[in-house]
């Protein structure tokens, strides 16, 4: 009995994943220059990185609530729900606006390394960490006050994404490196380091804290990788020049911007990580936040003209800047 009860558990365990597609756009317009996006499940809030402003939608009713003016070269949005703020980081001032999560109005500003790209926002010691891609390092502030408690931990190359484990650890890509390195927030210090070969140039970040896994995406690679031992443990296949990664329910999903494709990657077997479907989206979709709560997925893009007769990049159509939601 023991044995078929074992089968009956592995069977739901690896059970055929949800079909996803896309099942609606939620238009801005305006320029079509963006990053990041983060979704704060928790208020109903997606924060959408939109060239010199930060956009504000209800994810409850897909529509446009508020616009955060001044964040110029904004990459990454932080959120600190216990404190009701949130952060922006603004890699044309290389500062961070403060921003009040009800009224969505700035409070304040800090200052940070060059080109802050990547910031997140660490719960047990209420800090909030940028990434600065230009000046290779991280600034380390209280969330609280705003005081700069390290203005620049030398991470030893390009930060790319960075995300948090609960515990007071941040984990960071370094781009040009291929390694995961290991920031604790509260010394302030890189505590590891180690190599996610054959991953060449990791971009997105995503975290599974329930297994303790980190998923860092490349050009057509995915390393899957456990940061408590320092070793990569999968190398799923995934599509071209992904820039994001989320992870929802057990999934991880690359954003895949050159295939205008998502790469829904799972644990298919114990220790064996696959990728279990390949779904549309639009070219150009290259970052991604997911909603844990209700299982959606939202991709950033612009819709793109033909390219020119005579050779050369191809241009966004005007006014055509959305966000492509992706569910179940």
């Amino acid at each position: 009995m023991k044995y078929f009860l074992f089968l009956a558990f592995g069977a739901l365990a690896f059970a055929a994943p949800p079909a996803y597609k896309v099942v609606s756009k939620i238009k801005i317009g305006g320029g079509a220059r963006w990053d990041y996006v983060y979704v704060d499940s928790a208020n109903h809030r997606l924060y959408v990185s939109h060239g010199t402003q930060t956009e504000v939608i209800d994810t409850a009713t897909d529509k446009l609530v508020a616009t955060i003016p001044d964040t110029k070269g904004v990459h990454g949005i932080a959120v600190a729900n216990d404190l009701g703020k949130g952060f922006t980081s603004n890699g044309t001032t290389n500062d961070v606006t403060i921003f009040d999560l009800k009224t969505s109005k700035a409070t304040g500003n800090v200052k940070t390394g060059a080109n802050p790209d990547a910031i997140i926002y660490e719960p047990v010691t209420h800090r909030v960490l940028t990434l600065n891609g230009r000046s290779n390092d991280a600034t380390i502030f209280d969330a609280k006050t705003g005081e700069v408690i390290a203005a620049a931990v030398a991470v030893g190359g390009k930060p790319e994404f960075a995300q948090v484990d609960g515990k007071g650890h941040v984990y960071v890509n370094i781009e040009n490196t291929n390694e995961v390195i290991e920031i604790n927030a509260k010394d302030a210090t890189v505590t590891k380091r180690y190599s996610i070969a054959p991953c060449d140039g990791p971009s997105g970040l995503a975290i599974d804290v329930k297994k303790n896994k980190l998923f860092s995406v490349c050009n057509k690679v995915m390393a899957v990788s456990d940061p408590a031992t320092g070793k990569v443990v999968a190398t799923p296949a995934i599509g071209q020049n992904p820039d994001g990664v989320a992870f929802d329910d057990g999934y991880a999903f690359s954003a895949n911007g050159k295939d205008g494709t998502i790469s829904m990657v799972s644990e298919t077997a114990p220790g064996k990580w696959e990728t279990v479907a390949t779904i549309p989206t639009q070219a150009g979709a290259r970052t991604i936040g997911a909603d844990q709560k209700a299982h959606k997925l939202y991709l950033p893009a612009a819709e793109m003209g033909p390219a020119p007769a005579g050779g050369g990049r191809a241009q966004a159509v005007p006014d055509s800047f959305s966000i492509i939601v992706v569910g179940r």
